[in-house]
């Protein structure tokens, strides 16, 4: 099957997956407040505590990950959340809730722990650096303009209250994604006897938990204009409240039709490179809307739009080039192993990204920024640092694969 044939499968599944996700969104706390009749603080503390359960899963995907083809742990993955958001209907209680609640995030978690092995396993022998950057950036493209749309009708849901139909439709979309990844390429399982040193193996290697280092951080950039921004804009700056909507969903369609664009733009450099210029527009896009406390009123709409391109053109350089990075500096034996755990960058910034913004703010409104900055150009001087180590490794697994 020709490479991009061998994606429709998969970008199909996301694509299901990720609209009813984001059609999900805006009701996530809304449906346990309105339909079950819990209090928003419970919610939140029980919707928290069921993420913090799910965190162990990648560590069991990967060491379970050479008896289990990927793509098979990601149709369990659907199954799980479908099952999950299926018996959303009979949870009326803080209890019902949390094991409900525990289940998605799992499935979650699965999914994501191992969706990125399915993704490298398209890769064909030998193939070159650009097409995979392209598949790379071509499935978060998918990802962002399918959750874009389903959170963008979302807006209708909530405006309706049509929370109990959209918990069924988002249960039928992840079945919806379970069948359709039954189409996707199956390659053999790595065998036990190739995988050696497990865990302890892989924490001796240190370019690569410097990587998983570098990436939390940079993680944390991507999350934090989500968590941080409306805040900020609302409380801290003379702008509209209503510029809050406009500024992320510009966004949210910059990153859904531009990583293509950004990885052949940066295809001269090398992808550690590559990372630490997305570090360097992270570490600017910081400074600037930390200043933004001292632009005038006048100008501080254009100025925060230009802020946003500077983080939009990070984004758009990373989601590609961390992912493909990823797997290509992986062992081949150990692949799937070290791209569940790499997930945990993700998990971690998701986790750290409230609590550090907030614990920042009461300090000033500028301080969250500014610390973030310091912590991005450390991560930027790393990941150039570890450009040679890392080229040396891709160049190596592309040699090995060539037959």
């Amino acid at each position: 099957m020709p490479g991009r044939r061998r994606l429709v499968p998969l970008a199909l599944a996301l694509a299901v997956d990720m609209f009813g996700s984001g059609l999900f969104l805006p009701v996530s706390l809304l449906y346990f407040t309105e339909v079950a009749g819990l209090s928003l603080g419970t919610v939140g503390v029980l919707l928290s505590a069921a993420a913090v359960a799910s965190l162990p899963v990648p560590l069991l995907v990967g060491h379970v990950a050479h008896r289990f083809r990927a793509v098979d742990r990601v149709i369990l993955a659907q199954v799980l959340q479908a099952a999950a958001f299926g018996a959303y209907g009979w949870a009326h209680s803080a209890a019902g809730v949390l094991a409900v609640a525990m289940l998605a995030s799992i499935g979650q978690r699965l999914f994501w722990s191992s969706f990125f092995p399915v993704v490298a396993g398209l890769g064909e022998p030998g193939e070159q650096r650009g097409h995979t950057d392209r598949r790379y950036a071509v499935t978060g493209m998918i990802q962002m303009a399918s959750m874009g749309a389903g959170t963008l009708l979302g807006g209708l849901v909530v405006a309706y209250g049509w929370y109990q139909p959209v918990v069924w439709f988002n249960a039928v979309t992840f079945l919806v994604s379970g069948v359709l990844l039954l189409f996707a390429p199956r390659d053999a399982p790595v065998t036990a006897e190739s995988v050696a040193g497990g865990y302890r193996a892989m924490m001796r290697d240190r370019p690569y938990l410097l990587l998983i280092a570098v990436n939390t951080v940079f993680a944390l950039c991507s999350v934090f204009i989500g968590v941080a921004l409306p805040v900020y804009l609302v409380e801290a700056l003379p702008a509209p409240d209503w510029l809050v909507g406009p500024l992320l969903a510009a966004n949210t369609v910059l990153l859904a039709s531009g990583q293509a664009l950004a990885v052949r733009l940066v295809r001269p450099l090398s992808r550690p490179r590559g990372l630490a210029l997305a570090g360097v527009l992270w570490v600017v896009w910081a400074l600037v809307y930390a200043a933004a406390v001292q632009v005038p009123g006048t100008v501080l709409i254009p100025y925060l739009l230009v802020g946003l391109i500077l983080f939009a053109a990070a984004d758009l350089i990373h989601a590609p080039l961390s992912n493909a990075l990823s797997a290509a500096a992986a062992p081949p034996a150990q692949r799937d192993r070290y791209l569940a755990v790499y997930q945990y960058c993700f998990a971690f910034a998701s986790v750290l990204a409230p609590v550090f913004f907030t614990a920042l703010y009461t300090r000033g409104p500028a301080v969250p920024w500014l610390t973030l900055a310091a912590l991005t150009t450390v991560a930027t001087v790393v990941v150039h640092v570890l450009n040679g180590p890392l080229t040396a490794r891709e160049e190596a697994s592309s040699e090995q694969a060539v037959p």
